[in-house]
């Protein structure tokens, strides 16, 4: 097992981050790190948010330094064109230039498609509210190394509102699911391979009631996603008996292969 050079980009606002701990909820950089612990232990770590960091430009001189980056999830919605968002978009569009791997998780696959010349608008089909279910892998997803040893058919921990409309040029469509269109892809841009899928194999189901529990307000007042907290109660428990059946390793096998395709490449 070789030592790797690994950037962890931080999707959310630090205000956003700053309530996640208020609350007891890890980071989603915090819950990166966990979970690469369970299959690499040789990983020279840099973090970095875009939206907020001074060092922005300090890290962007060092892109090629990297042997990878993950770039993770975050609250925000694409579309909103804010100067946080600007500066996200702006870093991605950097990485292209430097960086040979990329694996964009949920809000990052969204930030890459975007960077990319693709298009992000809100689900037509609904939202997933800490499960995704059905989650298919197509022809070209079962040659992938990003799904080997996965189930062609699983369930995972997902939260996001928004959805991929068009696909950057050259994209390969990897897999989908009722809700979400595209789950899984593949592209090539600059000097970068990207990975993207549109869930979360490193967060917990754990995790995920927390987070759903700590937006209850924001899901019933704001989303709309539930009618009142028995709704939001009734759907904890559907994902608690997800959890029970859920074996750890399988949940986490995208972030597994990642990892070990950077130790052999």
């Amino acid at each position: 097992m070789k030592e790797i050079s690994l950037l962890v980009v931080e999707g959310n606002l630090a205000s956003e981050n700053k309530n996640f701990k208020e609350a007891g909820i890890q980071t989603h950089t915090e819950s990166l790190k966990e979970s690469i612990a369970n299959y690499h232990n040789k990983i020279n770590y840099s973090v970095l948010n875009p939206s907020s960091e001074k060092n922005f430009n300090e890290i962007i001189s060092k892109l090629e330094s990297f042997d990878g980056i993950v770039w993770g999830g975050s609250s925000l919605n694409i579309y909103n064109d804010t100067p946080e968002i600007r500066r996200q978009i702006y870093f991605m569009k950097e990485c292209f230039k430097k960086v040979k791997n990329i694996f964009a998780i949920c809000w990052g696959m969204q930030v890459a498609v975007t960077a990319a010349g693709g298009v992000v608008r809100k689900s037509k089909n609904g939202a997933h509210i800490g499960i995704a279910k059905n989650i298919k892998i197509n022809s070209e997803g079962l040659k992938h190394p990003i799904y080997k040893d996965k189930k062609s058919l699983f369930n995972t921990p997902a939260f996001n509102f928004d959805e991929v409309e068009t696909l950057p040029k050259g994209t390969t469509l990897l897999s989908s699911n009722p809700v979400n269109n595209v789950q899984g892809l593949q592209f090539e841009i600059g000097v970068s391979k990207v990975w993207g899928i549109q869930y979360h194999p490193e967060i917990t189901y754990e995790k995920m009631i927390s987070l759903i529990n700590f937006r209850k307000d924001r899901l019933i007042n704001f989303r709309k996603a539930f009618e009142n907290e028995n709704d939001i109660d009734n759907h904890i428990k559907n994902i608690e008996q997800e959890n029970q059946v859920t074996d750890k390793h399988s949940r986490m096998q995208e972030l597994k292969n990642w990892l070990q395709y950077l130790n052999e490449n």
